[in-house]
């Protein structure tokens, strides 16, 4: 209109029609000495609550002069109890999520309208997570359908009352208010549907806190390895014994985020550590991802290797700096996205899109491991292709494909099939391989490590006393024996 007014700088206005505009507030309620409260249930009163709204648009109507024009606009206070959210069809469970509210053209009976009009319709309370407010109207109707009983035909008249979307629906939506389109005036509200949760499977749930009790004891034994055993100097464990302890520590904080949903302030601070923990692991995983492929490549070449992987500051830096700051950065942004979820557990919020600030981080740490396994197997497959197949080398052989399979899950690959966790056999997959990150690598760089065999041989034998000579060691600086042997091979 403005834009027009501008264009059209000869327009002159007509004077005002509208003398007056109006809104009433009405509440209805028992008045005398025999009015008595009466409590409505939550399946309503729908009889009761159209009679009340065909009392109010008469009301209106008379106070209304002839000849004029007029809008009203209605908050009918309580009118929610017998218009309840029972009178609205749908699978999901429901709620009133407003007050009801009644828009009329008095001196109209046609209410459809030439172009829709917008209703800005606030909130009782905040929306949950899973909830999908629904704009609705009251429709209240009587339909005659004819029936022949024997040469008479008769007319049955049906009634029917209920919450209805046709003709409305949400132009916009926030925490605070709703902005309902409708191309008729009539009474609105809004109502909440949320979703019913599938029940959570027991046997998932007593597999999950089995196998992850059972990972955190293999988690154990290489932490204690790394940090104990004697290894050869060219070789640098700290990024695995840094994958280790975040692994180890987001599962064990996993099997109590259920316990301080109560304690906001706690279950915060458990949210924002858990975050932290799990990208912390997914970057710990591509630097070791990123080291296996580095090694790869010059033993390969045969290269003198001086040290295995990337400096220790470097390491420290990406591996805890970078987490830090995804975290920092969504705590900055949405504050309120931390806490106590509808899944009764702390962790991430699931509005304005803040599972991102998780799914992002992991989805690209995955994709660039999937990358750098492809190409460090690209890089053994001369070696791989020369590998006899006589009894001599078959052992080596199964040992290969067994540590090839096992870098596979260490690297976090395995968290792939969170895709396909419709399916029961996906899930306890999901469920088993991921959980036992600690296993595999427990296995492949401590328990299949001639070094460390000898370093527990030794503490079985109680001979700590005895060190082993320089020079003794025979081991490559590799991943694995079978890594080094296949990088002898390639020269």
């Amino acid at each position: 209109m403005d834009q027009q007014l501008k264009d059209n700088e000869g327009i002159v206005l007509p004077e005002p029609t509208v003398a007056n505009s109006f809104s009433a507030s009405m509440e209805v309620s028992g008045v005398g000495p025999r009015a008595k409260s009466i409590t409505v249930s939550s399946k309503g009163d729908g009889e009761t609550g159209s009679v009340i709204l065909g009392i109010s648009d008469r009301l209106v109507s008379a106070m209304v002069q002839p000849g004029s024009a007029a809008a009203a606009f209605m908050t009918l206070n309580g009118m929610e109890s017998l218009l309840s959210h029972k009178y609205f069809e749908t699978e999901n469970s429901t709620e009133m999520y407003s007050d009801v509210i009644t828009a009329i053209l008095p001196s109209l009976n046609n209410t459809n309208l030439t172009e829709p009009v917008n209703f800005t319709i606030y909130h009782k309370k905040a929306v949950p997570e899973s909830g999908l407010v629904t704009c609705v109207y009251w429709e209240d109707k009587t339909q005659e359908t004819a029936t022949e009983e024997g040469s008479e035909k008769r007319g049955e008249k049906t009634k029917t009352m209920r919450w209805s979307v046709e003709g409305c629906w949400v132009a916009h939506t926030n925490e605070n208010y709703t902005v309902c389109s409708c191309s008729h005036l009539s009474t609105f509200a809004l109502i909440m549907q949320i979703g019913e949760p599938p029940p959570e499977d027991p046997f998932l749930e007593w597999l999950n806190r089995v196998c992850v009790i059972f990972g955190l004891f293999f988690f154990a034994l290489a932490i204690l390895t790394f940090l104990l055993c004697s290894w050869n100097p060219k070789i640098n464990n700290t990024a695995r014994l840094h994958l280790c302890i975040s692994l180890a520590l987001s599962h064990l904080l996993l099997l109590w985020n259920d316990r301080y949903v109560e304690q906001e302030l706690a279950c915060t601070v458990m949210a924002g550590l858990l975050h932290f923990l799990v990208v912390a692991s997914f970057v710990w995983m591509l630097l070791e991802a990123l080291q296996l492929h580095l090694l790869v490549r010059r033993l390969s070449k045969v290269q003198v290797i001086q040290r295995d992987g990337l400096p220790r500051p470097i390491l420290y830096l990406i591996g805890y700096g970078v987490p830090f700051v995804i975290v920092g950065i969504s705590a900055l942004v949405y504050s309120d996205g931390y806490g106590a979820t509808e899944a009764e557990v702390c962790w991430l919020s699931q509005q304005r899109n803040f599972k991102w600030a998780l799914t992002g981080p992991v989805i690209t740490v995955l994709a660039l491991n999937c990358v750098l396994f492809c190409a460090t197997l690209w890089s053994l497959r001369p070696t791989l292709a020369n590998m006899k197949s006589d009894v001599s080398q078959s052992k080596d052989t199964r040992l290969i494909v067994f540590k090839i399979l096992a870098q596979f899950v260490i690297l976090g690959c395995t968290w792939l099939l969170g895709l396909y966790q419709t399916n029961l056999f996906f899930q306890v997959l999901f469920i088993i391989l991921n959980s036992q990150q600690g296993t595999f690598l427990f296995i492949v760089h401590c328990l299949l490590n001639k070094e460390v065999r000898e370093e527990y041989i030794k503490w079985l034998t109680c001979s700590f006393n005895k060190r082993r000579e320089e020079g003794s060691v025979k081991d490559a600086p590799s991943v694995s024996e079978d890594l080094d042997k296949a990088g002898d091979q390639t020269g």
